[in-house]
């Protein structure tokens, strides 16, 4: 199928850096910027929300910014919850660059969405985001009466490197027999930070993402060659233990993405042990389409389903 006219449009509009002459330490400033302009939008139409407040993280290595939405009827709480990471290549992103996102999947979903800020590379290297994620998910299970939200219905959920963090704290759940979520919401998640330059490269190999430009993310976050493989990073190669007994989940996939095999490899993986996923690929898509509300409205519908698929498996509605 072809693209998405209206991304089509943006994109080359929205013209990216040519990666192969940048100088990589050099450029995370200018990346950054780029990210932000591009992802950053202000809709009038934007879903109402009964609040929106900040507070702080606690348990990391520093304390991290926060962002809770809580949508319209989701009531006094305890009610369900979705813990959310914010994609970007562990470079990149913020609570704004995916603040719409945030709003629209609260208000589909009728469920809080506790959104998180974590350290990013080069600053941060591996493990710095994974220790993160582990501390904002053990921080949120214990103050969820502070979240209104309830244990027993809680999501993990994130975009891009966003998905590899949930992805990550589900197996790891797995692993240390922690409070597993009950539920995964995977948005064109990494799930391998090795390589894709064996994928054929196709306008732009999608929304922020290039061969040069994975590289970079891989290498600002990773610095040794052997931690690529480690599961941590790359849980589509885990030993088949940790994908037993794993929580049901939904990935959403894009048609124009280098990442959408792996991404069916790891929905395989999980049927395969048993764990009940489904899986909605929009075809017409580019990787991070959902950081484009502001000039797509199918980005938005898409939000939308990803958010009922939540709210139905956690007794939202």
């Amino acid at each position: 199928m072809a693209i998405d006219e209206a991304i089509r449009t943006f994109l080359e509009r929205f013209k990216l850096p040519d990666f192969n002459g940048l100088d990589w330490k050099q450029s995370t400033d200018r990346l950054r910027h780029s990210f932000y302009r591009a992802s950053r939008s202000v809709e009038r139409d934007a879903p109402e929300l009964a609040e929106i407040s900040t507070l702080p993280v606690d348990g990391a290595e520093t304390a991290l910014k926060a962002r809770l939405y809580t949508p319209l009827g989701a009531g006094i709480g305890p009610g369900p919850g979705i813990i959310f990471f914010h994609g970007g290549g562990f470079v990149l992103g913020d609570l704004d660059s995916h603040d719409m996102i945030c709003r629209r999947l609260a208000s589909a979903s009728r469920c809080r969405v506790l959104s998180v800020d974590y350290r990013l590379a080069p600053e941060h290297p591996f493990p710095a985001a994974h220790e993160d994620a582990i501390a904002v998910w053990e921080w949120a299970t214990q103050r969820t009466d502070l979240l209104k939200m309830d244990p027993d219905r809680l999501c993990v959920a994130g975009d891009s490197a966003g998905g590899n963090l949930s992805a990550f704290l589900a197996q790891e759940m797995n692993r240390t027999d922690g409070p597993a979520p009950a539920f995964q919401l995977l948005l064109y998640p990494l799930v391998q930070f090795i390589d894709i330059r064996s994928k054929k490269s196709t306008f732009q190999e999608g929304f922020f993402l290039s061969q040069n430009l994975f590289d970079y993310f891989r290498d600002a976050y990773i610095h040794q060659v052997t931690d690529r493989m480690d599961p941590r990073v790359s849980p589509l190669f885990a030993p088949d233990a940790d994908f037993r007994g794993l929580p049901p989940a939904h990935m959403v996939l894009c048609g124009w993405d280098p990442l959408k095999d792996e991404g069916r490899a790891y929905a395989s993986k999980l049927a395969a042990h048993g764990v009940p996923v489904t899986i909605r690929e929009h075809s017409g898509m580019v990787h991070g389409f959902m950081n484009l509300t502001a000039v797509s409205m199918p980005a938005r519908e898409a939000i939308r389903e990803a958010g009922e698929v939540v709210g139905a498996a956690l007794g939202a509605f």
